[in-house]
C-alpha cells in the first residue's frame, strides 16, 4: 500500500478540486445570466416563459456559486494540526475506521462532502453529514454507528490524526 500524502497536502487537493469546481458554476451562472437577458429571451407572449425560467437558473447558480465560495474559504481557514493521543474527532482529523474487514480513511473537513482524495483512498466527510455528526467528538478506540441509506453502519476508530 502506497502511503497517504500529508494533512496538508489533502487539503491543498480539497482546495484544488473544490476551486475548479467553483469555476466551472461561476461560468455556467455566468451564461444563464446572459442567457436570461439575450435579446432572444424576451417573451413572444404572455405565455412565453423563457427570460423567467433562465432567471431562476441563474439565480439557483448564483446561490450555489455563493454557497461554494463561503465552503472553499471554510477550507481553506481549516487548521491542518496533529491531534494527539486520545484526542476527540474534530474539523481537520484525518480518521481511520474499520467497518468488518475494510478500512476507511476519512478526512473531516468543513466543505466537500464525498469527495475522493489521493487517488480514491480518501473520503471528505463534513460534521453537516450523518457520518461527520457520528465521528465528531469520538476518540481512538471507540466505536461509531451511524444509519446511512436505511441501513446502520458499524465502525471502530481505528485512529485519529
Amino acid at each position: 500500500m502506497t502511503p497517504l500524502p500529508s494533512k496538508q497536502a489533502l487539503k491543498d487537493e480539497l482546495v484544488r478540486l473544490l476551486s475548479a469546481e467553483l469555476d466551472t458554476l461561476e461560468r455556467a451562472q455566468q451564461a444563464a445570466r446572459e442567457g436570461a437577458t439575450h435579446e432572444e429571451a424576451k417573451p413572444e407572449n404572455d405565455k412565453d416563459t423563457r427570460a423567467l425560467e433562465q432567471s431562476y437558473l441563474a439565480r439557483g447558480q448564483a446561490l450555489r456559486v455563493d454557497e461554494l465560495r463561503t465552503g472553499l474559504g471554510e477550507v481553506q481557514q481549516m487548521a491542518v494540526r496533529a491531534f494527539n493521543d486520545g484526542a476527540p474527532v474534530a474539523l481537520g482529523a484525518l480518521i481511520t475506521a474499520e467497518e468488518r474487514d475494510d478500512t476507511l480513511m476519512l478526512l473531516l473537513a468543513p466543505h466537500g462532502g464525498g469527495t475522493r482524495l489521493a487517488g480514491g483512498a480518501v473520503q471528505v466527510v463534513t460534521p453537516k453529514s450523518p457520518l461527520g455528526r457520528a465521528l465528531l467528538g469520538k476518540r481512538e478506540g471507540d466505536d461509531c454507528e451511524v444509519a446511512l441509506a436505511g441501513k446502520t453502519r458499524d465502525l471502530a476508530i481505528v485512529k485519529v490524526e
